[in-house]
This record gives C-alpha cells, structure tokens and sequence, in this order.
C-alpha cells in the first residue's frame, strides 16, 4: 500500500513540476519575437517592390510616379527595420529562468512531502483497509485475525483519532477472547468521543463487558469501578444494565436482574439481544415462582417461551457425594463452545444443590452477553459444577461433571442430555 501511494504521488510531482518548468524555460523569447516581426516586414517589401518594378515595365505607371512610389515604400522600411538595427547578444531573465526552473526542481517535491507528512492521512487510509480486512475475517483465521490486529492497532496509536478503529479493534479482541487488549482499545474509544457523554458511556461499558470476560464472570472492582464511570455518564447505558442484570442473576437477586433487564427494554427497544433479554426475564420470573406482568407478556417476541437454539440438560448427583452435599451448596450449569478451552460461557445458570436432580434448557435466554450465545455456536460442552465457594470459577474441593463429548446446539427439544457430577476437583 505504501510503495503504491509514493508511485502515485511522484508521478503527479513530475506533472506538477512540467506544468511549472515548462512555461519557464520554453517561453518564445522577445528578440526571437521581434526577429519574426522584421522579416515579416522584409518579404513584404520585397513583395512590393517587385510589383512596382512590373508595373513601371509594363506602362502602367510612369516614370516620375515609379520614383516617387520607390522612395515612399524605402523610407516606409527604414522606419520598420532600421538598418543600423543587430540582434540582442544575450537574452534578458534567461539565468532567472533557469534559476526559478531548477529551485522548482527542488522545492516541489520537498514541500510536497513535508505538507503530506504534517497534514496528510496515509496512517487513516491504511487502518481503513486494515478494518477492511478485519471485517472480511472469520473465527478460522484466527492467527490472521491476531496479526491484523496488531496491524491495525499500530496503526491507530500513530493516529488515535479514529473512533470507528478502536471500535474495531476492540470487537476483534472480543472475538479474539483477549479482553484484556480489548479493554484497552475501549478505553481508547472512550478517550477519542470523549466530548460526548453518551458515546463516552458506552464505549465504557464495552469496556466493563471485557472486563467481565476476563475476570471469567466475576463482578471485580475494575467491572464495578468501570460500570459506575459509564453510568455516571448515562444511567441507562445498556452494556451496564445487562452486566448487572447478569451479576443479579447468578446471585440470586431475581427482581434486582429483572429491573436492570426490563430497563433495558424501555430505553433500547430495538436492542438486537431483546429475545434473550425478554427470555432472561421470563427465567428469573419463574425462579421466583410468578407470571410475568401481562404487559411485559404481549410485548414478548413471537417465538413463545422458546429461547431459540439450544440444548436440553439433565444433571444429577452422584450417590456417592449426596451425603457430602449440603442442599444450600451453589450449582453452576454452564455450556461452552466445543473449540473454547477458556473464556465465558455461552450460557449459564445459577441454582443450588437442594434442585437436584433437574432438567432444563439451556438457550439464548441464559447467555451472559449478546456477544457470546449459545445459539451462535454449532456443539458445546456442558459442565455441572457445585460450589461452596460461590464463584464461578473452579475451586479445589468443587464437585463437577461435563458431557463426555460436545453436544450438538439445535432448536429442537429432543432428548436431554444427561450430566452426572462424579468427581471432586483437587488442588492438582
């Protein structure tokens, strides 16, 4: 890209410098002018006096008339070219000419550098096409995804003003599972719209959503901290409510994640994650053992109490641990994509021990993100953790179990799958 635009731009110095030099050192002199012009006035004297010399032979005019016609067209030519007159020896502006061909030689193409190089947008054109090719990527070309973005990020730190980049780029690291980089570019995204309060607050709360990611579910101080640096800026940036409807959730706070969710309803009502918002809030309804309001039911979408692609999970305890397992013990069930050794869950919900044994449906209505759902996936894991702890992520002494090979994602119910939690985790 970069060879191309100098080849480009050195041929239109050189048209640039013709248009200049040109006019410069092949202007028609005067004294080749004025040279023109005597002889011009030679011929026609010529010319003349021949004819009067025919007309004299020939009778037409008489003596005393030829003579008197003779002397008129002779001072006639004394007049207009003076035979004391000889050509200039040198040429008036010639050096000057040349002096200003040769400094536009010089000067042009330095000052056309030096004006792109302070004023020019190579860096923006070349993250432009460095998102292009982003865009064109997909999750099987990974490693060309991780090398783009770094062209791509190179390119936006030498021209940070550039807010559809960063968005971008922080898309890209999502896809990526690299929040951390992700966080970063959000955060530069926050910094570049800056002078808008709304932009600035979503930009931060993609930025919480990342953080979110990496901290594998957890509500860390630096998601609390970022939430609460977008909601200061806009109470109902939506990324915020959704990550609070989700920590509610897990926790067991049903009407807390409710409220985040139906906010989310109101002021983005054309939200592209509404189904599984709307399904999140018919699950939480249902934890707390109640119908959802009869306006919130016609407002639901069309698809019924389905959340969409999905799989059917049966979890069971085994006999073994029953008696080790106090029935107020956290149960986390959870699916991840079948290729993803790390990184969020695609679905997830949060019951306790005493439910055991349970069936249920993990779908879109559970996912922890619009980002990341479980319908987007074609087979999945399913683990079925239990926790003293509380937390999500793995401790020693947990009791887990998953599918024994990935599960195909699907839309129809069919038959469940079954999870058996067998084994207690060790600090291994």
């Amino acid at each position: 890209m970069t060879q191309t635009f100098w080849i480009a731009a050195t041929v239109l110095i050189i048209l640039a410098l013709a248009f200049v030099i040109y006019p410069v050192m092949f202007h028609r002199r005067g004294d080749r002018q004025q040279m023109d012009l005597r002889n011009q006035n030679l011929v026609a004297y010529r010319s003349r006096m021949a004819e009067l010399e025919k007309e004299h032979k020939a009778g037409i005019i008489d003596e005393e008339a030829y003579r008197q016609l003779h002397d008129e067209l002779a001072g006639s030519m004394l007049d207009d070219v003076p035979e004391n007159e000889s050509p200039a020896k040198s040429v008036p502006g010639r050096k000057a000419a040349m002096a200003v061909g040769l400094v536009s030689i010089l000067l042009i193409p330095a000052a056309t550098v030096l004006l792109y190089e302070e004023w020019g947008a190579l860096d923006s054109v070349e993250a432009f096409i460095a998102m292009q090719e982003l865009g064109n990527s997909d999750d099987a070309r990974a490693a060309q995804m991780n090398q783009l973005a770094e062209q791509l990020r190179a390119r936006l730190e030498a021209g940070p003003d550039n807010p559809d980049g960063w968005a971008m780029l922080g898309q890209t690291y999502m896809r990526l599972e690299r929040y951390d980089d992700a966080a970063q570019a959000f955060r530069k995204l926050a910094d570049t719209v800056s002078s808008d309060d709304r932009s600035r607050a979503v930009a931060l709360g993609l930025a919480a959503q990342a953080e979110f990611f990496r901290s594998q579910g957890a509500m860390t101080a630096a998601v609390t901290s970022t939430i609460e640096e977008a909601r200061a800026l806009n109470p109902d940036e939506v990324n915020s409510l959704g990550l609070l409807g989700i920590h509610a959730f897990s926790q067991g706070n049903y009407r807390e994640a409710i409220g985040y969710w139906e906010r989310i309803q109101e002021v983005a009502p054309d939200h592209p994650q509404l189904a599984a918002i709307q399904g999140g809030i018919r699950e939480a309804y249902t934890r707390l053992g109640e119908q959802p309001p009869a306006a919130q039911a016609a407002s639901r979408a069309p698809d019924g109490d389905a959340g969409g692609a999905g799989v059917t999970v049966r979890v069971t305890l085994d006999e073994a641990f029953k008696q080790d397992v106090p029935d107020d013990t956290t149960l986390f069930l959870f699916a991840r994509a079948a290729n993803a050794q790390s990184g969020p869950p695609l679905a997830v919900v949060r019951l306790t021990a005493g439910a055991l044994p349970i069936e249920m449906r993990l779908d879109d209505r559970h996912a922890m993100s619009p980002q990341a759902v479980i319908s987007s996936a074609e087979e999945v894991v399913v683990t079925a953790r239990l926790t003293r702890s509380g937390n999500i992520n793995a401790q020693p002494g947990d009791w887990q179990g998953s599918t024994d090979s990935p599960v195909t994602v699907s839309e129809e119910q069919g038959s469940p799958v079954v999870v058996v939690i067998d084994k207690q985790l060790t600090d291994s």
